[in-house]
């Protein structure tokens, strides 16, 4: 066992060697960078071993203290998978032989279905925004292209008006681990971006680093992702919407209602920009209620029952 000032230093040497592995191998984004290492640094905390030292029985001990603390399944199978990452790339730099997360397994999650608003919950979003107000424009431009467009918050804080093509009506998007994608926009989102740049942008005093940066908040300079969060907030507060919804319940809308319009999942792949189908797969889930009155309208079994 090691004296506490060796064992942090040999701790922080390896995950120090993680964020590198992460960002320049894995190409993830700085947030799911700090997630992991968040993940990391709560085990490095917790044990009084080495990464080399640690077995079977001192990971099953921290996996008790988290669920302890109360964590949800969902929470503590984040952080497990964090572990098993670490773990992995130890053994790929060939620091430790045997991995000691193999026998680990997650607490089950079951599938959470993303929250869906309807064209209708939108708009009347959207009619809430008080358009007198400077950002008003701006804000509404943000919702209209969050939904037309599928975007995470990064992209669309990201956004560059060079990357907007006009003619033939899509925008460049650089994604996660720096790939770019091709997003149709539509008619609607593309003249909200006309109304905020000739109602709002134009007249601000812009930062030149940011010159070409769609969105910016009132001193000329780019928005934040907890600006976006904090828009949205209060736009529901505003229109009294008793859901709870960020800028990612956009993009959620976004996909379902691609899907459930009949667009091919593929398609719906590559426009979200998501590495894999089973991601994309969610997507698929239809309103119970409408499945129900399919069956009560259209099976023969329940015909025959409507008529008795």
């Amino acid at each position: 066992m090691e004296n506490n000032e060796t064992l942090n230093n040999i701790w922080k040497e390896h995950i120090t060697n993680f964020k590198y592995f992460l960002k320049l191998e894995k190409s993830l984004s700085q947030n799911s960078v700090d997630a992991y290492l968040n993940d990391i640094n709560k085990l490095a905390n917790f044990t009084t071993k080495s990464p080399i030292e640690i077995d079977y029985n001192e990971l099953q001990d921290f996996i008790l203290q988290l669920n302890s603390l109360g964590l949800s399944a969902r929470s503590q199978a984040r952080i497990i998978s964090g572990i098993k990452a670490f773990f992995h790339f130890l053994i790929i730099e060939e620091i430790v032989n045997d991995d000691p997360t193999d026998l680990i397994e997650a607490p089950k999650v079951g599938q959470k279905l993303p929250e869906v608003l309807s064209v209708t919950d939108i708009d009347f979003l959207q009619s809430k925004i008080d358009l007198s107000k400077p950002e008003g424009h701006r804000n509404k431009t943000i919702i209209e292209v969050l939904y037309s467009c599928g975007l995470r918050v990064s992209e669309l804080i990201n956004l560059k008006i060079s990357n907007i093509n006009y003619t033939d009506k899509y925008v460049k998007i650089t994604g996660k681990g720096n790939k770019q994608r091709l997003i149709p926009i539509g008619e609607k989102a593309i003249s909200e971006i006309d109304l905020y740049i000739n109602n709002y942008r134009n007249f601000l005093k812009v930062d030149p680093k940011f010159s070409d940066i769609l969105f910016l908040n009132r001193r000329g300079r780019q928005l934040t992702r907890i600006m976006i969060f904090t828009i949205i907030k209060n736009l529901a507060i505003e229109a009294e919407f008793n859901r709870k919804i960020s800028p990612h319940t956009f993009r959620h809308s976004f996909a379902t209602h691609l899907v459930e319009g009949g667009a091919d999942l593929r398609a719906v792949q590559e426009m979200l920009g998501h590495e894999s189908i089973l991601t994309t797969e969610i997507y698929t889930h239809i309103d119970r209620e409408y499945l129900h009155q399919m069956v009560t309208d259209f099976h023969p079994r329940s015909k025959a029952q409507n008529k008795k």
